[in-house]
């Protein structure tokens, strides 16, 4: 079982960019989907997750980033708008994840990719 983000970059302020992080390995389903990030210096830090079919987000990305997922693809998503500097970080999914095995995977985390929020 893998987590796999991608869609980092380079944006200026004020921008978007859209993460995705695809599940792989004879996936049945994801229960608990998130994202963090960690900036430098930082510890890593909660950014957004779904539980049990809810959202919920840090204070500091209320109304500028939205976590979705799309069941059938095996993929969730962070959408973040209204970059700032501040969010510059590496940001990782995480997920607890059953197989068709109907084993459960709890914990699992995906790579990590790079968002940088400059001008």
């Amino acid at each position: 079982v893998q987590l796999q983000a991608s869609g980092g970059g380079l944006v200026q302020p004020g921008g978007s960019l859209r993460l995705s992080c695809a599940a792989s390995g004879n996936i049945l389903s994801i229960n608990v989907t998130g994202w963090y990030r960690q900036a430098p210096g930082k510890q890593r830090e909660l950014v957004a997750i779904i539980v049990s079919g809810t959202a919920n987000y840090a204070d500091f990305v209320k109304g500028r980033f939205t976590i979705s997922r799309d069941n059938a693809k095996n993929t969730f998503y962070l959408q973040m708008n209204s970059l700032k500097p501040e969010d510059t970080a590496v940001y990782y999914c995480n997920g607890d994840v059953t197989t068709t095995a109907w084993r459960r995977y709890n914990d699992v985390w995906g790579q990590g990719t790079q968002v940088t929020v400059s001008s």
